[in-house]
This record gives C-alpha cells, sequence and structure tokens, in this order.
C-alpha cells in the first residue's frame, strides 16, 4: 500500500468526500507534479501501484488532468521556482504518449459513430421517413450521368 502519495482512485475518493481542502502545483526538474492538503498534511498525488509522484511535463495537461479527472479546479499555489525543462532523468515514454493519443482518437471516433448509427436508425424508425425504390434511385442517377456527358461533350470535353 502507499503511504507516501496518493494515487488517483484515492484522490477522487477524498473529493468526493471533501477531504481534500486545497492543491498545489510544484514545478519539477522536467516537468510538475500536484500536493494535496488533507488537513494539516500534504500528500504528493502518486502514480499507481507505485509510491512515486506523478509528473507531468505539460502544465497544461497537468491542469486539465486535475480539473478533468479530480474535478479540481481551484489551486492555493503555483511554484515554479525548481522547474526546468531539462527532462527528469529516466527513459522517455514517447511511445506511451503517441499510444494514449491513439486510444483516445480511436474513443473519440467511436463515440461519434455509435451516435451516427444512433440517429440513422431513429431516422429509419420514424414514421414520417420516406424511402425511395431502388429502381426510381437507379434512373434518376441515370438521368444524372447522362445529363454530365452531355454537358461534357457540349464544353468540348472527351469522354471514355
Amino acid at each position: 500500500m502507499n503511504t507516501e502519495t496518493i494515487d488517483t482512485a484515492m484522490a477522487r475518493r477524498l473529493v468526493d468526500a471533501l477531504a481534500i481542502q486545497g492543491a498545489s502545483i510544484i514545478g519539477q526538474p522536467g516537468g510538475w507534479s500536484v500536493m494535496l492538503q488533507l488537513g494539516a498534511a500534504q500528500k504528493p498525488l502518486g502514480v499507481q501501484r507505485s509510491d512515486k509522484p506523478r509528473t507531468w511535463r505539460s502544465l497544461d495537461r497537468c491542469v486539465d488532468y486535475l480539473k478533468n479527472e479530480l474535478h479540481l479546479s481551484r489551486f492555493d499555489l503555483l511554484d515554479a521556482t525548481l522547474h526546468t525543462d531539462v527532462p527528469a532523468p529516466g527513459k522517455p515514454r514517447s511511445d506511451a504518449a503517441e499510444r494514449m493519443r491513439q486510444t483516445h482518437q480511436a474513443a473519440a471516433y467511436d463515440k461519434w459513430f455509435r451516435a451516427e448509427v444512433a440517429q440513422g436508425l431513429q431516422e429509419a424508425d420514424d414514421p414520417a421517413t420516406v424511402w425511395l425504390d431502388n429502381s426510381a434511385v437507379m434512373a434518376q442517377s441515370a438521368e444524372r450521368r447522362a445529363q454530365w456527358l452531355k454537358r461534357a461533350q457540349a464544353l468540348g470535353g472527351q469522354t471514355t
């Protein structure tokens, strides 16, 4: 069990219970970390299944995480005195960032696609929907193609 840090799941429960009195964003070499105020104690927000403090390379992503994941929109302190753009020691995981971007894009596409299908099904079930016979659509398409061909020939275009 983590004793020094608070992971995201626990932080969510503490926010729901109104046990977190404040949050501070602290600059670190290579990124930003978060300290949560619990009564008189301050504990860092940690990574899952580890007792290491979580660090974001971008301040914007750190703030977005706190707002969207923990629903904290007010911060007591923003301390950038120790922040540097030099990456923290350790191996970079650019592949993980790209994988997460692709995962979020796929989830957004899936959400959009499901909404489009639901809208199509709703329109299909609507009694006011006008259905066209395939032969009528094919005849209309053939008429349009003939008009386009005639127009192209009038403009001197070549047809195949």
